[in-house]
């Protein structure tokens, strides 16, 4: 997901976004480790991902305070 469409959000929208982006990757990794992921490369942009909202949640929080 693109960090413009992450800053398009609301603070709720971001959080669950990123909750969901967790939970996939804690699958995925387990998957992972049994061996049966059909997309290694998910795994990768799901980090990526999630670090993009972390940083669309901290630039929000600098913004406010």
């Amino acid at each position: 997901m693109k960090a413009a469409k992450l800053k398009e959000l609301s603070k709720e929208e971001l959080v669950q976004q990123c909750v969901d982006m967790q939970k996939e990757l804690r699958t995925l990794n387990i998957r992972k480790s049994a061996g049966q992921v059909e997309q290694p490369s998910r795994i990768r942009s799901l980090r990526r991902d999630i670090a993009r909202a972390q940083t669309v949640m901290r630039e929000q929080r600098s913004q406010q305070g």
